[in-house]
Order: structure tokens, then C-alpha cells, then sequence
């Protein structure tokens, strides 16, 4: 287990009381862990709090805030074997979802605690890490009107809200997609590029699982005929982020590739791990098994390898020999 690391945190993000999430996080982790304290200011961010304990060879790197906090000290990580601790403290959490690490204070730092680890692709965009995933039209327009004072106000709510409004404003724009093998053209009002995703990033959900160490980009394209489809393609990636399967329907294309590039006619906003970051086009380049994460243990459930209970009429006789084999 790591004995010392450096927390990374954002006083500002989600709902909660900083103070108290602090002095809980340092309850649980200062007993153990020889805990470097930095808080990020409106002057010095995340990236570059990040950036300086790296150069002061941190053993490891703690983040808690939101999902921008997050993401950014990640991008500072990538390509290092440093091992990234996660607490999620925000309005979405969208970045501890899509990996399978825990959303409450508590859980998060006993899964620090525990020092398993796991290696997961990241990838570059525009020469801009990435973590979870980029996108451009409805996502991008979604984001952008899903701002602080709404987010701070309603919550998770606020994406709702926002994308309910953009649906209003949906304009389709030709897409140029160039792949290691390909190039497709299409009409679309969205597309989207993985490298990982939670289920509420429904626009990412067409490959039916978005796989976090597969060297491979997961690309999703929306393409509606109007309002009433572009409800109906949400609704079905909605279940596929549920159930798995692949939806089956013609105005939602999806694969997966090494790297591609992207141009857009209109240019279309360009968002980047849930932040605006300029227009189309963009490029991103896959670096499989870029990031070092602490997760929780895994746990394999088996199939049971029997099952007799309730069988009508039931009754068991062991052998002699099954007996003598098992003492």
C-alpha cells in the first residue's frame, strides 16, 4: 500500500460542506498514509497542482472534487505510472462511474486504503489528455448550457434541464470521420468519442459497453430525422448503457477505432471531458493502459454449481466413498 500521497483539493465542488469533507477524508486516510494537503484556488487549478507534485515525485496523487477536478489531475497522470486515488465530490461523479470506483467519501478512501490498482486506457485529443470521452453537437451545446450557477443550483438536474432545451435547438451538420482503416461521411446532430463513459453519457453508449482497457476509442454517432427521434435514439441508448446489448436502429451508427479524426460542416463545439476546449475538428489517439487508477478489490461472483433446494420429494444420500474423500 502507498504511504504517502498528495491530495488534490477542490474546496468549491458539488453541494457539500468542504471543511467537513475534508477533516472526514483526513479521519480516514492521515492514520495511514502520510497525507500531502493542496487545495486548488481560482489562481492555481487542479492541472497544475498536479503538475508540480509530479515534478516533485509524489509516490501518489489523490484528487477530490468534481468531475473536472478529477479529470484534469488524471490527464496530468497519463502516461505516468503514478496511481491515481479518486473521491468524488461533484454534481455528476460521471468520471468514478465510468470507472467502477465508489461516489461516497467514505468508500472512496477505504478503497484508497486497500492499494489494489488497475491500468486503463486514457487517450489525447486535440494534444489534450483525455480520460473519459470528447464530443461534438447536442453533447457539446448540452454542456455548455449547463453552467455553474445552474449545476450548483439543481444539481444533476441541470444536464436534464439543459439538454431538454438543446433538443429545441438541434441542428444536424455534416461529419467527416477518418479512422486508421476508413473514412465514413455522415448527417448527424451528435458525435461522440469514448474512452471511457457512465451510463448517463447516454450519446456514448452505441458500442453497448464502453471497454476502459481495450486500446480502442468507442465511437457513436446520432443522426435523428427530428425531435420526436432524437428522443426515441436517446431513449434506446439508454437501455443499451442498462442491458448491454448493442441498439439495432439506422439513425445510430457506432465503432471502435485506434485513433480518428473528426471535421464537422458547420464547425460544431468541441467538449472535452465535460468542458468546452474550441470547435472542430479534432483528433484522438488512443495510449491503451495510459492511467494507473486504486480500485476496489475485485470480486468474481461464481455460478453456483448446484442448485436442489425446493426440488419436490427431495431427499440426498452420500456415498461412502464421497465421505471418506472428504474427511
Amino acid at each position: 500500500m502507498t504511504r504517502s500521497a498528495c491530495l488534490i483539493f477542490n474546496p468549491v465542488a458539488g453541494q457539500s460542506d468542504p471543511d467537513q469533507d475534508l477533516a472526514q477524508i483526513r479521519k480516514i486516510l492521515a492514520p495511514e498514509i502520510d497525507l500531502e494537503i493542496l487545495l486548488t484556488t481560482a489562481e492555481v487549478d487542479a492541472d497544475e497542482l498536479a503538475k508540480r507534485a509530479i515534478a516533485r515525485g509524489v509516490e501518489a496523487l489523490i484528487a477530490s472534487g468534481g468531475d473536472g477536478t478529477l479529470s484534469a489531475v488524471a490527464a496530468a497522470l497519463v502516461g505516468s505510472n503514478i496511481p491515481l486515488g479518486v473521491i468524488p465530490r461533484g454534481t455528476a461523479n460521471a468520471f468514478a462511474s465510468a470507472l467502477g470506483l465508489p461516489d461516497t467519501i467514505a468508500a472512496a478512501c477505504e478503497t484508497i486504503l486497500g492499494g489494489a490498482t488497475r491500468q486503463v486506457d486514457a487517450a489525447f485529443c486535440n494534444g489534450k489528455p483525455m480520460v473519459l470521452l470528447a464530443g461534438i453537437g447536442f453533447e457539446a451545446e448540452t454542456v455548455e448550457k449547463a453552467n455553474r450557477e445552474a449545476k450548483n443550483r439543481f444539481g444533476l438536474l441541470a444536464y436534464i434541464l439543459a439538454g431538454f432545451k438543446q433538443l429545441q435547438e438541434m441542428e444536424a451538420f455534416e461529419a467527416e470521420i477518418e479512422t486508421e482503416d476508413r473514412i465514413i461521411t455522415v448527417n448527424a446532430v451528435a458525435v461522440t468519442v469514448a474512452n471511457a463513459a457512465p451510463a448517463t453519457s447516454i450519446l456514448a453508449q452505441g458500442p453497448a459497453g464502453v471497454i476502459v482497457d481495450d486500446g480502442l476509442l468507442d465511437l457513436t454517432v446520432v443522426a435523428p430525422a427530428n425531435v420526436a427521434g432524437a428522443i426515441a435514439a436517446s431513449y434506446h441508448l439508454f437501455r443499451t448503457a442498462l442491458t448491454g446489448n448493442a441498439t439495432n436502429r439506422d439513425d445510430i451508427g457506432y465503432l471502435r477505432a485506434k485513433r480518428c479524426k473528426i471535421t464537422a460542416n458547420p464547425p460544431q463545439k468541441v467538449v472535452l471531458d465535460g468542458e468546452i476546449v474550441g470547435t472542430t475538428p479534432l483528433e484522438v489517439e488512443c495510449i491503451p493502459r495510459g492511467l494507473t487508477i486504486l480500485v476496489p478489490p475485485v470480486t468474481v461472483e461464481m455460478p453456483l454449481e448446484e442448485k436442489l433446494e425446493g426440488l419436490p420429494g427431495l431427499t440426498v444420500e452420500y456415498k461412502l466413498e464421497s465421505l471418506e474423500q472428504a474427511l
